[in-house]
């Protein structure tokens, strides 16, 4: 186990400046994540036992990679984001079909999660800012966070559009207009900055699962029915441009 001194040691920002750029890959990434757990779930027939053993394990190693790192990566932080956001959606699926635990209460769990990591991080740390994640401390309860903002994420969309119906166009429609309520508050100083953060970050796991479910789900349950395999290698392929992207320009380094 790492000592207090090595958590704490002070370390180059390994997180992205947040820009336009970033909400686009975090919801690219959640399409690509919902269908690419649905492909492997599904049209593999790996079953959700499988794919959630595989893919927390290729979770673990990508936090182990990224975590190891002693700058920011743009490949690495956002393949791990990836990972992530699969494991976090099965998470959830877990729950709801293989505990058949109801969906408002796998929200309410992530809820009180969620709320719990962010008060660990505030009294040890006395910051929530993305700037200042500079140590293995702040890193470690940054991606505890993300893992449980996706899983939160996908009971709340999954609540939303399956079990009240609103439809997959229509949550992410409201999630959209969520985040844009919560910019235009965060640019009033109505809230602040972390809390417009974390909210649309949260939201974003809805939106991007919801414009994934819309393209792929069949047109009887209310989607287009486009393979989930080449919605993800699409929206795959979108995802690497921008990275490749921002891996060229750096224009999303935090600088110390």
């Amino acid at each position: 186990m790492p000592n207090t001194h090595t958590l704490t040691r002070e370390i180059a920002v390994k997180v992205p400046r947040v820009i336009a750029l970033f909400w686009l890959i975090k919801i690219l990434s959640t399409s690509v994540g919902e269908s690419f757990a649905d492909y492997l779930n599904e049209d593999l027939g790996l079953g959700l036992n499988k794919t959630a053993l595989l893919m927390s394990a290729l979770m673990c190693g990508a936090l182990v990679i990224q975590v190891s790192l002693k700058k920011y990566v743009p490949a690495v932080y956002w393949s791990t984001v990836g990972m992530v956001s699969i494991t976090g959606t099965l998470i959830t699926d877990y729950f709801t079909d293989g505990l058949e635990i109801p969906l408002i209460t796998s929200a309410a769990v992530f809820s009180v999660a969620l709320a719990v990591t962010f008060a660990a991080w505030w009294k040890q740390e006395k910051t929530l800012e993305m700037k200042d994640i500079n140590n293995r401390s702040r890193e470690i309860f940054y991606w505890v966070a993300i893992l449980f903002t996706f899983a939160l994420g996908t009971a709340v969309g999954d609540l939303v559009s399956e079990e009240m119906g609103l439809g997959y166009a229509k949550t992410a429609l409201l999630a959209a207009s969520l985040i844009a309520v919560f910019t235009a508050l965060w640019r009033t100083q109505l809230v602040s900055g972390v809390l417009a953060f974390w909210m649309a970050y949260i939201l974003t796991r809805p939106l991007g699962a919801s414009i994934g479910d819309l393209l792929t789900q069949a047109p009887e349950d209310g989607g287009l029915g486009i393979s989930t395999s080449l919605v993800s290698q699409v929206f795959f392929a979108a995802m690497l441009a921008s990275v490749v992207y921002l891996s060229i320009t750096k224009i999303d380094r935090i600088e110390k």
